[in-house]
Formats: C-alpha cells, structure tokens, sequence
C-alpha cells in the first residue's frame, strides 16, 4: 500500500516547523549561524516514519476486512505554545494502547539532547472500504428496507461503531437516530434485537474444539442482542451468556 503523496509533503511542512525550532535553537547554543544546518533529509525521513507507524497501525486494525481498504494519514500541528529544548535526535512511536484509526496521535520523543522531552502529533487516519450507506435520508424509528441502502466506498474509521456492510443485518431493524442520503450505517444506528423475554425457555449452547453440548433454561431477563443475560437451569444452576438469535444463548468457555 503506497504513501499517500499529499500526506506525506504535509507531513513533512508540520514536522519541518518543530525540526527548524529545534535545530535553531541547538544552532544558537552551539555559536553557529542557524543556516549552517541542513534539517532537510531529517525532516523528511522524520515525516516518512511517521506516516509508516501510522500506515502500519491501521493496516493491522483492517487486516479482518475484505479486500485492500484504501488508507489516508493526514499529520495534524502540534501545540503552537510548546517550548521544546534542542534535540539532536527525535524517535516517532505509537504510545500505548493507541490505535491507528480515526482521530489518533504518534508520539514524539528526543532521545538524543540536554533535556529529554515527549510530545504527541495528531494524526487523522481514514481507511476507506466498501460498506452501507443510506440511499435518502431516513428518520429515528425507521425501519429500514433493502431500497433504503446502497453500497459506497465510505471512511470506515470516521466512527466508533463499526460499519454494516451485510443487508441481512439491517433489512428490518428500527433506527436509532435519523441519516443523512449518503450517510455511512453504523451498528449503533440499529436498534438491539430482542432475542426472547424473561421467562421463556431458551436453547443453551457450549461449543468447543471437538466438541458441543446443548440444553435448556429459564431466562431471568430479556435477550437483548449485545448484552449479557443470566439463565436458571433445571437444577437451580445460575449461569451467564449472551443471545446469539432467536430464543438461543451462547455460553462463553
């Protein structure tokens, strides 16, 4: 997956601000005319590992999607009031715990100078792919039909919800909130399906490697989709699962 070009010279401008203060500076305290350092092939090579932990980051979030997802980095500014002490050497990494999805940020660290310093460069991570989106707009409580989407290249990353890209999983459901025509369907756009109420009988199922057992037991709360609910079986057991469809529960291992 190539590096997108525009992405790559905006980098290079932002980060080419922090690089020209921090070698001016080092240049000063060195005696030296400040046009007598070259921070040009840093600046570059700087913006270039910047873009790759990004790339790299998001191409692990999207590896379980389908296809080649198309990926934009767009490198933001850092805090104009920062006063950052001469560097010598400036190391990009991704902090921990962060995702290369969306709105994100790389961390930038001097390892090299009199004072070491972090700081963090927002970054805007878009990876593009094939998902649905609402072909008019629709209004909170709709219920969606199959002539309400249509398939577009959307910003898989622009939302926390992950996108819906299989029809089966909308056609039917109430809407949540209203969309925009064109608008990308994210799961928290759906309302929760009831699997089943509290107090009807439901299927339970543990499945494992070579092996799978089944039975039955009273629910002690409402299936809702996405959320835990807890069972009684015919002995008095207790036991916690989660609705998997209709009248059905699924017990973790």
């Amino acid at each position: 997956m190539s590096i997108n070009r525009t992405s790559l010279i905006h980098a290079c401008h932002v980060l080419a601000a922090l690089l020209f203060a921090l070698y001016t500076t080092l240049a000063a305290a060195q005696q030296a005319p400040a046009d007598a350092i070259d921070a040009t092939p840093l600046v570059a090579d700087l913006a270039r590992q910047v873009q790759a932990l990004a790339l790299t980051g998001a191409q692990s979030a999207s590896r379980a999607m389908a296809g080649a997802p198309r990926i934009d980095v767009s490198v933001g500014q850092l805090d104009p009031r920062l006063k950052l002490a001469p560097c010598q050497h400036v190391e990009p990494y991704v902090p921990d715990g962060m995702r290369m999805w969306g709105r994100s940020r790389i961390g930038l660290r001097c390892t090299q100078g009199p004072t070491r310093w972090n700081v963090y460069l927002p970054i805007t991570v878009k990876v593009y792919g094939k998902a649905l989106v609402a072909s008019s707009g629709l209004q909170a409580g709709a219920v969606v039909t199959a002539a309400d989407l249509a398939v577009a290249d959307v910003d898989l990353a622009e939302d926390a919800s992950p996108p819906v890209a299989d029809p089966q999983i909308a056609v039917g459901r109430t809407l949540t909130r209203p969309l925009k025509a064109g608008q990308s369907l994210r799961a928290a756009h759906l309302k929760a399906r009831q699997w089943f109420a509290a107090g009807d009988t439901v299927t339970v199922l543990a499945q494992g490697p070579g092996f799978s057992v089944s039975g039955e037991a009273q629910a002690l709360n409402p299936g809702i989709e996405g959320q835990s609910v807890r069972l009684r079986t015919e002995s008095g057991r207790i036991l916690t699962g989660m609705p998997t469809g209709d009248r059905r529960v699924e017990l973790p291992l």
